[in-house]
């Protein structure tokens, strides 16, 4: 369960998914998210409706984040899209070393954290992720992984202000597998230590996301788990009544 001290998050993560249509269910999830005072929501559409979005959550209680960024500022980078590009179409966060862009686009812990460092300079909020394979989980080098992706992956001098992590097992999203609560436990607890020792105070204050197959059905008992400070939501997200059922775990 999330620290009294760290206002939980819930982000959704609508992938490769919408059209300038889907602003119906942007202004649903808007309107529920008037009575969930005691959660962040942020909602990650693709590029093509950032400016949209941003436009109709401005002054309400949703924010508007991007999915990647790339590391320069500008440049001849066809296709690409810099934070500062995502700040000035009104995005105040942006995911950086997705499981999908680590796997499909061969992104390295150095180019997450060069995201990370331009998402920082743009003013953007950092939700860099990581996680672990199932065979890495399988050879028992989940935890080897992670801290290994956690110490290579976030900028220094991170804090509660400009950073947030969210936790990925790779081999359940998707799958219809959903670890343990003891298997999240052991984990978020890990990243906490990690966070603490490498931070201090100011990892204690950093949220920890998790992002596996969550949905309405089982963000209760997900959310409720130690150093569980929200969620990082996929498929489900797509749809305002089930993102804001997973939000209203914290009703």
């Amino acid at each position: 369960m999330a620290d009294a001290a760290r206002r939980p998050l819930v982000a959704g993560n609508w992938k490769m998914n919408g059209l300038s249509g889907s602003a119906v269910e942007l202004a649903k999830i808007i309107a529920g998210a008037r009575g969930l005072p005691r959660v962040d929501l942020l909602v990650c559409p693709p590029a093509t409706l950032i400016a949209q979005f941003a436009a109709t959550a401005r002054g309400g209680p949703v924010s508007i984040g991007g999915q990647d960024c790339h590391a320069e500022p500008a440049g001849a980078f066809t296709g690409d899209l810099s934070a500062e590009m995502l700040k000035d179409a009104g995005a105040t966060a942006v995911i950086v070393g997705h499981s999908e862009r680590r796997s499909y686009h061969g992104e390295t812990d150095t180019d997450v954290r060069a995201k990370a460092l331009a998402a920082r300079r743009a003013g953007l909020l950092v939700i860099a992720c990581v996680g672990e394979t199932r065979g890495q989980r399988e050879g028992g080098q989940a935890l080897t992984v992670v801290g290994s992706q956690l110490a290579a992956s976030l900028p220094d001098d991170a804090s509660a202000e400009n950073l947030v992590v969210a936790y990925e097992p790779v081999w359940a999203i998707g799958s219809g597998l959903t670890p343990t609560p003891a298997d999240v436990a052991e984990m978020h607890g890990f990243i906490r230590k990690h966070l603490g020792a490498r931070f201090g105070g100011a990892g204690q204050g950093i949220r920890i996301l998790y992002g596996g197959s969550v949905k309405a059905s089982n963000a209760k008992e997900l959310m409720g788990v130690p150093d569980v400070d929200g969620a990082l939501v996929g498929g489900a997200s797509l749809k305002a009544d089930e993102l804001l059922a997973i939000a209203g775990v914290y009703r």
